[in-house]
């Protein structure tokens, strides 16, 4: 875990601020050299070390999630009484030599505290009683005093403005301490520890000696399950992100050339610009896939353009500011009409999609959906002759219609693209939906262009229709709704938006 000053938890903080001290100190003659600037002069380090305002603000409200946080963590609490837990949010990460990628913490810790703050900890402290206090282990505001704000080049005058402890705690609701003295309270625990391992490389050697790969398995599962039923605040933020992927989606049919190509980069990044705009980011690598390219289920090279006459496959999500994706596929024509051919394969997989759609509601078994998707997808394929003399019954339960729908035909969906992944399968594949419960829908047909055991008018097509689903207490909700399903609907969206 790291700190401003590129200190770990394995550190002293006591040590990293006596260095801080002493790198600050200096008479008339001598000067020390700290971080991005080398060498200064005492009066440039007097100079900046005074006349700063005071911008503590105290006035804060609780982050939205507040009272979901506390709610969640107490739930946690109850799974494993008198036990130490940690949940740390992930150190940054590089991408090139001294160049990071965006921050993003650990989506558990995130779910935990509503926090999204680099090098930061929540520690669930047992009681007596076995019952927990929650305290969120943070960076404070990079010390001015001593230079650190900016004589470190990751002060807040380099990277900006952190919230200061005390700001913390009004905006996350719970108590909130210097993670720089984190090494100290993990070297004090007595008792069993759970850690979320594999996020802060300081915090796994600090606790390396206390904790077993069997209990932090146990651990991660839990969390995994905890987020298999979302809560309102968590569908309200899916809603907001599934709306913004939709306005994604029509701006990129905005910029679709009917009669000249459009660069798949540009559609990626036209989308790219809604993520931003209305949330954090993309949840995950947009597929934009034009033509052939879009029988590549994960085709994220997206080097190659539309031309007209062809399909392009858009399988991309707005991550909400509070990180929660959606993940949505629409198979559009470029020049805004289906071929017959290429609206056969498209209604095919609508009608594997309305198959599945209805086969979600409360009570019905995970796999429920997925049968009945790739049960009709199988129907068609024999029709098409396929399966050559094999029956539909048999075509099915051999498998055989996998060489062309590849993929299962959905997965669960949160803060992140395949939610709730570490679930034991007898909860999540194995289970039984439940009202609360957010899934995709997401059937596809996939010939690829050197297949000859497809008619020559199949290949290099690819069609996936995927829609995000809440599970109710009636049924569903189609949470992704306002983008057209039908072909007929595509094709007269695509021509409004075009004018």
């Amino acid at each position: 875990m790291r700190d401003g000053g590129g200190t770990s938890v394995t550190d002293s903080p006591t040590d990293a601020h006596q260095e801080a001290a002493v790198a600050a100190e200096s008479d008339e003659n001598t000067t020390r050299k700290n971080g991005l600037y080398g060498d200064v002069s005492t009066e440039l380090a007097e100079n900046m070390g005074q006349g700063w305002a005071d911008t503590e603000r105290r006035d804060l409200e609780p982050v939205a999630q507040a009272a979901y946080t506390a709610r969640r963590r107490a739930a946690l609490s109850a799974r494993f009484p008198g036990e130490l837990l940690v949940i740390p949010a992930g150190n940054p990460k590089v991408r090139a030599n001294d160049t990071d990628y965006p921050f993003r913490p650990s989506s558990d810790y995130a779910y935990l505290t509503g926090d999204q703050s680099q090098d930061s900890v929540l520690v669930l402290e047992p009681g007596q009683g076995g019952e927990h206090r929650a305290i969120a282990y943070l960076l404070p505001r990079s010390d001015r005093e001593n230079g650190e704000f900016w004589r470190d080049y990751h002060g807040e005058l380099w990277d900006g403005r952190r919230n200061s402890l005390a700001e913390n705690e009004l905006l996350l609701g719970l108590p909130c301490r210097d993670v720089r003295t984190l090494t100290g309270r993990l070297a004090s625990a007595t008792g069993p520890v759970r850690l979320l391992r594999g996020y802060d490389a300081g915090v796994d050697v600090a606790l390396h000696d206390r904790v077993t790969a069997e209990r932090d398995t146990e651990f991660r599962t839990a969390l995994s399950e905890m987020r298999l039923l979302k809560d309102e605040f968590e569908v309200a933020d899916l809603r907001h992100a599934c709306r913004a992927t939709a306005r994604g989606f029509e701006d990129v049919v905005r910029i679709l050339g009917t009669d000249t190509p459009t660069a798949e980069r540009a559609i990626e990044g036209t989308f790219w610009m809604r993520a931003r705009i209305e949330g954090n980011d993309v949840g995950y690598a947009s597929v934009c896939a034009a033509g052939p390219h879009a029988t590549t289920l994960h085709w994220v090279r997206n080097d190659g353009e539309t031309r007209p006459g062809e399909l392009l496959l858009i399988d991309a999500g707005v991550e909400s500011r509070n990180l929660y994706t959606a993940d949505v596929t629409r198979t559009l024509p470029v020049d805004g009409r289906f071929t017959p051919v290429q609206r056969r394969v498209y209604e095919a997989v609508y009608e594997a999609q309305s198959a599945g759609i209805a086969a979600v509601r409360p009570g019905a078994k995970y796999r429920d959906f997925h049968h009945a998707a790739q049960r009709v997808l199988t129907e068609h394929l024999a029709a098409w002759g396929l399966f050559g003399e094999r029956t539909v019954d048999e075509a099915y339960e051999l498998g055989l219609y996998r060489r062309w729908t590849l993929a299962g035909t959905g997965h669960m969906l949160g803060l992140d693209v395949h939610d709730c992944a570490k679930a034991r399968t007898e909860l999540y594949v194995d289970g039984t939906l439940e009202a609360g419960m957010v899934l995709t829908v997401e059937p596809g047909l996939y010939f690829q262009s050197d297949d000859l055991t497809v008619p020559e008018e199949l290949r290099g097509i690819g069609v996936r229709i995927e829609d995000d689903f809440l599970v109710t207490e009636e049924g569903n909700e189609n949470l992704s709704a306002d983008l057209p399903r039908a072909a007929d609907e595509v094709e007269a969206w695509m021509a409004r938006l075009r004018g």
